[in-house]
């Protein structure tokens, strides 16, 4: 079983997999262990990665980079819109509503998802650690930003689904850096001790995140997460494209912006200029070649300037630092360190904002690269039974608070309750009693829209079917369970009604169950449930739980007490004995923005489509390289090592023929079906193959006939030694040794035959013997002569009884007897135990 954590950035995509004990972070086919998040689609294959980076330049249109945060979204979403002015790339809508990228591959215009691409990327990261872990990959954790919203992270979801991959986990990214860095340490608090707060900053090329953990020993609880999802390193970026282009504006009159290809090149250009101004405080220059009407451009810059160019967002580092504190409600005194990951974290500005902040050194004792992949990686290997790790517990956080809405029947209005508040422990169960007398439907959305980085509040709708009244005309208690799951994701996991049944016999010596005593029971019932979601790596203390699960049955009753009118508030009312059943409801979503299953299938059929295009076209270049490298091997060759084994005639035929062949490749043959270049290296290699034998011959045939000249020699030597009454050899059958001198005269004839006719001719022509015929009678003579030559002496015979029961005495067991029957001795059988009779004869 596999165990993969991915790191999903906006920019680079990193793989971690644990294999021999631990963690490592695996390289592509490029040796790289970084992966751009980029993908080129051409007229006959797709690139991904590496080879799709290369091409942002040279095939804008068509290359795909950025496109992490178009998950989930609306083509009329602000953010899309203003996404869409900046990318060299089309967007379009879907037919459903979300957002579409049109490119141009196989030679058509295509419209692709935006889960379809990042399926694409998803299913490259996938080949790339089946590659290094040579067995089939399905099973992993994808990490997403900790702001993404339920529709973000179904998109994910579907785009792990089209790449063939199970994710066991969406992992949000300040966490996995915190699993990381936790798992590891010895020196953690007890559980019954303070906590060890720690301070996780993440700046990445698209995003700012901030976390606040509490570890103990074998326990990591996120206290508190904040972010900006608007500010990362590619908002210094354009902050030096701005200036470099209005510089360019006024020195060499240039549009830059108007230019795709060079606002694209001076990106990358402001990029490196970022990095090397992150180590260097002096000027530094920027310089680049032919970049726009044929002319060359420069200017230079400094930190300084950079840091007065950036000053806007460098003022954006500390609100949500502050924000994380208040959420966590902790003093910087409380604070044992700050870790910072993510690569804008390198800036001078960014580290010195973030220690001027806690008024502490900041500490980088994790790969800034490296650590969410790994992070996925850990969390894999705890959620998979192939590995045995560490006991370590994780609970995260809901990032935005959730309320539940629905229709109230009291005078005609609605009911609303805030069902997970902001930082609330996840993932985490609630069970919610509604009184009803019709099926009813929940609207879930987020309570405090303001404070979620995208344009619609709603999460979705869940209609709770088949409820109708109890047997008496009163309202049915429905117990409904809400869930924040393992991915982060709201849904109302089950519901169900509870029945009451009356029971006939005798009254007075059983208690009387109450609507009071019942409610009570279903407050214990919401307990049990609460518990049990516990055990699923939830910490809350049971006086918590039990103080949020009264609160959420009393904010539930609020409706249904003034709907019901409270009619049984009179415990001595009821003369019955009442019996309680629970039955399951069925419940229909309707999620917000979510992607049938229908539309998936076919993306993952594209996907195999696309695949296998990918696959078929591979091979047809293999197939065209292998012309090409021939044509080149053969020709250097025939000037080399195979000049004496053809003749000077023949040597300007194939000269002439794979001359053509090669002018062919250029031109005629630049584009033609595999078998079309598979038939043209089949032609060659019938006029180069007997060449290449001829000399192949040539070199082995030495080594070959020395190794039979030697056999002959030393099966000589044995015969004569025979002949001379060697008492080795005293013991062999005479007419047997008769058919070895013979054998081996013959084979000594065979030889001197093959040899002399072989010396006749000229390396130019084939030979008369080969490697392989001379490497037979080898082994021909091997097989007959060795058997009769080195057959052992026959052994002498064994000494009579009396003499081999006193060897058994001393020696230890003869002919199988076990060592009871050899060691009379009952004192030693007592105090030490017999082996096996088959382990003493070994011995």
């Amino acid at each position: 079983m596999s165990v993969v954590g991915i790191d999903l950035g906006f920019l680079n995509c990193y793989i971690g997999v644990a294999r021999s004990g631990g963690i490592e972070t695996i390289a592509n086919e490029y040796s790289d262990r970084c992966t751009p998040a980029c993908i080129s689609l051409g007229s006959k294959t797709r690139a991904i990665g590496n080879a799709a980076k290369s091409q942002i330049v040279t095939n804008v249109k068509n290359t795909l980079h950025g496109f992490k945060k178009l998950h989930g979204r609306a083509f009329e979403d602000p953010y899309i819109q203003a996404e869409r002015a900046k990318l060299p790339y089309e967007l379009q809508k879907m037919p459903n509503g979300s957002v579409g990228v049109k490119v141009r591959y196989l030679d058509e215009e295509r419209l692709f998802a935006v889960e379809q691409i990042t399926g694409m990327l998803l299913a490259k990261l996938k080949e790339t650690s089946e590659s290094a872990l040579k067995k089939p990959v399905a099973d992993c954790v994808i990490s997403v930003p900790s702001f993404f919203t339920d529709t973000e992270r179904r998109s994910v979801m579907a785009a792990a689904q089209i790449a063939g991959l199970n994710c066991l986990k969406l992992m949000n990214e300040t966490t996995a850096v915190a699993l990381a860095y936790g798992i590891y340490k010895q020196d953690l608090p007890a559980l019954e001790e303070k906590p060890r707060n720690v301070v996780f900053v993440d700046m990445g090329h698209s995003a700012y995140q901030v976390s606040i953990c509490a570890f103990n020993k074998g326990k990591l609880k996120v206290l508190a997460t904040t972010f900006d999802p608007f500010l990362g390193g590619r908002n210094f970026d354009e902050a030096l494209v701005d200036y470099f282009s209005e510089e360019f504006r006024t020195k060499y009159k240039l549009n830059v912006k108007e230019n795709p290809r060079a606002l694209l090149r001076l990106y990358q250009e402001c990029e490196k200029l970022k990095k090397l101004m992150s180590a260097n405080a002096s000027d530094l220059p920027l310089n680049i070649e032919c970049f726009m009407n044929d002319l060359d451009v420069s200017s230079k810059m400094n930190r300084a300037q950079f840091e007065q160019l950036c000053a806007a967002l460098l003022s954006r580092v500390e609100p949500p630092l502050r924000a994380a504190m208040e959420q966590a409600k902790l003093q910087r005194e409380d604070i044992y360190g700050i870790e910072i990951v993510g690569g804008a974290t390198r800036i001078p500005a960014v580290k010195e904002q973030i220690s001027n902040f806690f008024c502490k050194e900041i500490s980088t004792t994790l790969n800034a690269d490296e650590a969410v992949a790994r992070g996925c990686a850990l969390q894999c290997a705890i959620l998979s039974p192939a590995f045995k790790v560490r006991e370590f517990s994780i609970t995260d956080v809901v990032p935005y608070s959730i309320t539940l809405r629905w229709k109230s029947s009291y005078e005609e209005g609605t009911g609303e309750c805030e069902v997970f508040s902001k930082n609330h422990a996840a993932p985490f169960s609630k069970v919610i009693t509604f009184h009803k007398k019709e099926p009813f439907d929940l609207e879930a959305f987020y309570t405090h829209p303001h404070e979620v980085p995208y344009p619609d509040s709603r999460i979705g709708r869940f209609t709770i079917q088949n409820v109708g009244p109890q047997h008496d005309g009163d309202n049915s208690k429905v117990k409904v369970k809400v869930r924040v799951n393992i991915h982060g994701l709201f849904s109302v996991a089950n519901a169900s009604i509870i029945e009451k049944q009356n029971i006939e016999g005798d009254h007075s010596d059983a208690p009387m169950d109450t609507e009071s005593s019942i409610k009570n029971q279903g407050r214990e019932d919401e307990l049990d449930k609460m518990q049990i979601d516990q055990d699923e790596g939830v910490q809350k203390s049971q006086a918590e739980q039990q103080s949020q699960a009264d609160e959420e049955t009393e904010n539930a009753g609020i409706e249904t007490k003034a709907s019901s009118g409270d009619k049984q508030d009179h415990p001595s009312l009821p003369r019955a004995k009442t019996k309680v059943k629970s039955i399951d409801l069925p419940i229909q979503a309707s999620l917000y923005r979510q992607l049938g299953q229908d539309l998936i299938n076919c993306y993952i059929e594209n996907e195999g489509k696309m695949i296998m295009q990918d696959k078929l076209e591979k091979e047809r270049n293999d197939a065209k390289n292998a012309v090409e490298e021939y044509v080149y091997d053969f020709r250097d060759k025939l000037c080399g090592v195979f000049e004496k084994f053809i003749t000077e005639e023949d040597t300007n035929k194939l000269t002439l023929m794979l001359e053509d062949t090669e002018n062919w490749l250029y031109e005629d043959g630049e584009d033609q079906p595999k078998q079309v270049y598979m038939d043209k290296l089949q032609e060659l290699r019938k006029f180069g193959q007997p060449i290449q034998e001829r000399y192949m011959e040539h070199e082995e045939r030495p080594k070959v006939l020395n190794e039979l000249g030697k056999k002959i020699q030393l099966l000589m030597k044995a015969v004569e030694a025979y002949k001379n009454k060697d008492e080795k050899y005293d013991h062999l059958d005479p007419a047997e040794m008769e058919k070895v001198e013979k054998y081996i005269s013959e084979a000594m004839n065979w030889l001197n035959t093959k040899m002399n006719a072989q010396n006749k001719l000229s390396l130019t022509q084939d030979p008369i013997v080969k490697v392989a015929e001379i490497m037979s009678k080898s082994k021909e003579l091997d097989s007959f002569c060795n058997p009769i030559i080195y057959k052992p002496k026959p052994k002498i015979e064994p000494p009579n009884d009396g003499q081999s029961k006193a060897n058994g005495e001393h020696n230890g067991p003869v002919n199988g007897q076990s060592s009871t029957e050899t060691g009379p001795d009952p004192a030693k059988d007592n105090s030490q135990q017999t082996k096996p009779s088959g382990e003493m004869e070994v011995d």
